[in-house]
């Protein structure tokens, strides 16, 4: 009976031991999640609340739903999605190009710059709608003036299409050698969205708007490849050995600097002139930049021939005859 009456005493007091110690745990539970709601509240109230107050600041323009607020908070979100538009754009560019060659990546780089405006644009609306400003109300506010500019800017737009089609057909190349339609030949430099850029003969820069390559006539010398055919016409007087005149043209073609020998230069008896026999000489050059000089040096080497060899180059010549009616008194 005694052993019964200390084993119950022990387990009463074993049993009161374990309730003081849950009331300690629930009690430290308690006290920790208080603290933790009141450094929510300070976290919220003071500290978030001190930041919100911040990014609120600015400008406030319009009441009601047509209220316009330009705040620190609003400018903030805006660099921040340009920033990461632009990285993006840029991830997006070396993407497309690591494949290409070195002058398409040159020419994507100049398209690119056009959509990197366009996405930039549609960013930029699109954050300002987000943070609640009404972009359907600035977009009809500013029509009119969207319009007039387009109308303004149509020529410009024109110079963008065209050099949107010339890096996506791929028409024009770098270091291609053109000649417009008022006879001046350049070869291109550069090509970029608006402008091409073109050294001419005589070594200045030429700058082209692109739009020219849609409305006019341009012709590339060097699309199918860098050769092209050239030839240089003369006129012999009536009465010279044609077969002479063949060989010494073929000499002299045979014999100069820059022209090839593979394909072979030819000689067509072009005509039966009003005061000559026309020749022209037809022969290959690799630069066809440089083709004046190349045919300049000819034009030398066939006088300095012709006169060894006694042929002479005419000139025109008209035979005048006047006739001397009486007059009627002599009648």
């Amino acid at each position: 009976m005694i052993q019964d009456s200390l084993q119950t005493q022990k387990n009463v007091t074993i049993s009161e031991d374990s309730i003081s110690t849950v009331d300690t745990t629930a009690v430290e539970q308690s006290m920790v999640q208080e603290g933790l709601e009141k450094v929510g509240e300070v976290i919220e109230q003071d500290i978030w609340g001190s930041i919100k107050k911040f990014l609120d600041l600015g400008l406030h323009l319009g009441e009601g739903d047509k209220q316009v607020d330009l705040t620190i908070g609003l400018l903030l979100l805006l660099v921040i999605s340009l920033i990461v538009t632009n990285f993006f754009l840029k991830w997006v560019r070396g993407l497309v190009t690591r494949k290409m060659v070195e002058e398409d990546k040159h020419k994507f780089i100049s398209l690119f710059k056009f959509i990197n405006y366009v996405v930039y644009i549609a960013v930029f609306l699109i954050t300002l709608n987000i943070a609640g400003v009404n972009v359907t109300v600035v977009l009809a506010a500013s029509a009119g003036l969207l319009l007039g500019l387009g109308l303004a800017l149509q020529e410009l737009f024109q110079d963008v299409i065209g050099g949107i089609f010339i890096i996506l057909d791929k028409s024009l190349l770098v270091g291609d050698i053109i000649e417009l339609e008022d006879g001046k030949v350049g070869r291109v430099l550069d090509i970029k969205l608006r402008t091409t850029r073109a050294l001419t003969r005589d070594d200045k820069i030429i700058i082209i708007p692109n739009h020219k390559f849609i409305s006019d006539t341009i012709f590339n010398y060097t699309q199918n490849h860098k050769q092209t055919r050239e030839n240089v016409s003369v006129g012999v007087a009536y009465g010279s050995d044609t077969e002479l005149v063949r060989d010494i043209l073929l000499k002299v073609a045979s014999e100069q600097r820059g022209v090839l020998k593979s394909p072979q230069p030819f000689v067509l008896f072009e005509d039966f002139g009003d005061s000559s026999l026309d020749f022209s000489i037809y022969f290959i050059v690799r630069d066809s930049f440089v083709d004046p000089k190349i045919k300049s040096e000819m034009r030398f080497r066939i006088d300095k021939e012709f006169r060894e060899n006694g042929i002479t180059i005419p000139f025109p010549q008209r035979d005048v005859h006047l006739f001397q009616y009486p007059k009627k008194d002599e009648e």
